[in-house]
C-alpha cells in the first residue's frame, strides 16, 4: 500500500494523497446515504451505511487511503454522556463534567461497546482494494475533554481553562481516564482492520505552550507509545491543529505529523522533517478555485519535493460546499506533479 509505505518513509511512485473529511457533504452520494440513515449519529451507528460512505471517496476521488466514517464524540457518548447533534449548532451533551464525582461516574472499558465502529472497519476492509489503506482514528484526550466540560463546542473554552488553572489535578484525572479508553479504542480498531491510526487534536491551539505540552501533547504521546509497543508495524499519525509556535518541543514515538494549513510547511520541515513523515497541508479553501489550488500544490512541492517523507492532504477538513470536481482534480494533480 503506497500510503503505508509513505508513512514508513519508503520510496513510492508518487506522493500519496487523501483528505480529512473526504467522506462528507460536498458529495451528493454522501448526502443521500445520510438522509437514508436518518441522523448523523444514526449513520455512525449503522455499520453498513457508514462503510458505504467511507468507501465513496475511494471510488469517486481515487484517494490512496480511506478513513473510517465515525465521530470523535462516540467515546464520551459511550462513557455515559448523552449526545445529540443540533442542526445549525453542532454537537451538544445534555450533561457536563465539573467535579471529581462526575469523572468517577463516567463508564470505563467502553471501547468494548464500540462494536459498530469495528464492524464498519471490518466491512470496509473486506471491500477496499488491496492497494488502498484504511485509517482508524480518535480525538485527543484534550479535545474530547473540552466538549465534555463545556457541553458543546466552544470558542473560549472558559470552563475547561478554568479547570486547568484552578484545579489541574481534576483535569489530569479526566484526561487520564479518557486516554485509557482511547488506547483500548485504537487497539480494537487495529484488530478490526485499520492499517494506520490517527489522533486528531482539533483544539490544540486553544492552549499556551506549556499548558499544551502538559495537558494535551503528553497524553497524545502516551497513546502513540502504547500503540507502537503493541503494534510496531502500524503507523501512528498525530495531528495537533494550530501549534506552529510549539514545533520545537514536539517529540514522541509516532510516525507521521499532520501539518495544519496555518503552519508553514517550511517551518514544519525544519523542526520535524528529519524525524517524522509530514502530512499536509493545503488550505482547504484553495479547492474553490483550480488556479489557487494548483498554486498551493506547487508551493508545497517546492518545499517537500518529490521524495519520501511527505503525504499530501489538506491542512484541515473538506468544507461542505467545495466543488467535487476540484477535489477530483486535486488528487489527479498531486499524482501527476509528484511522479518520481
Amino acid at each position: 500500500m503506497i500510503f503505508i509505505d509513505a508513512c514508513k518513509r519508503k520510496q513510492t511512485p508518487y506522493t500519496p494523497i487523501w483528505m480529512m473529511r473526504q467522506a462528507g457533504r460536498y458529495l451528493q452520494e454522501y448526502k443521500e446515504v445520510r438522509k437514508q440513515a436518518g441522523s448523523f449519529l444514526d449513520l455512525c451507528h449503522n455499520s453498513t451505511l457508514a462503510a458505504k460512505v467511507t468507501l465513496q471517496p475511494v471510488d469517486i476521488l481515487d484517494v490512496d487511503a480511506a478513513i473510517i466514517f465515525s465521530d470523535i464524540l462516540v467515546v464520551p457518548l459511550e462513557m455515559g454522556m448523552p449526545l445529540e447533534f443540533v442542526a445549525g449548532e453542532g454537537p451538544k451533551f445534555s450533561s457536563k463534567i465539573s467535579s471529581e464525582e462526575d469523572i468517577k461516574n463516567l463508564k470505563t472499558n467502553i471501547y468494548s461497546n464500540l462494536t459498530y465502529v469495528y464492524d464498519t472497519l471490518c466491512s470496509v476492509k473486506s471491500s477496499l482494494p488491496k492497494e488502498k489503506a484504511l485509517i482508524g482514528f480518535c480525538g485527543s484526550a484534550w479535545t474530547l475533554a473540552t466538549y465534555m466540560i463545556e457541553g458543546q463546542g466552544s470558542k473560549t473554552y472558559t470552563h475547561s481553562k478554568k479547570m486547568l488553572y484552578k484545579d489541574p489535578k481534576l483535569l489530569h484525572m479526566l484526561l487520564q481516564k479518557i486516554t485509557d479508553e482511547l488506547k483500548g479504542y485504537l487497539e480494537m480498531q487495529i484488530k478490526a482492520g485499520a492499517d494506520a491510526v490517527m489522533v486528531f487534536d482539533s483544539w490544540a491551539g486553544a492552549l499556551e505552550k506549556n499548558a499544551y505540552l502538559e495537558f494535551s501533547w503528553k497524553y497524545m504521546k502516551d497513546i502513540a507509545s502504547h500503540l507502537k509497543k503493541k503494534f510496531p508495524q502500524i503507523p501512528v499519525i498525530l495531528f495537533p491543529k494550530s501549534i506552529a509556535g510549539y514545533l520545537d518541543s514536539i517529540d514522541g514515538d509516532f510516525d507521521v505529523f499532520g501539518v495544519d494549513w496555518s503552519t508553514p510547511m517550511q517551518m514544519a520541515k525544519h523542526h520535524l522533517g528529519e524525524k517524522y513523515v509530514l502530512q499536509g497541508n493545503l488550505e482547504p479553501s484553495r479547492l474553490y478555485d483550480k488556479e489557487s489550488m494548483e498554486k498551493g500544490i506547487d508551493e508545497i512541492i517546492a518545499v517537500m519535493g518529490k521524495k519520501e517523507g511527505h503525504i499530501f492532504n489538506l491542512g484541515h477538513g473538506m468544507l461542505p460546499d467545495l466543488p467535487r470536481e476540484n477535489a477530483i482534480s486535486f488528487v489527479q494533480m498531486v499524482r501527476e506533479k509528484t511522479k518520481r
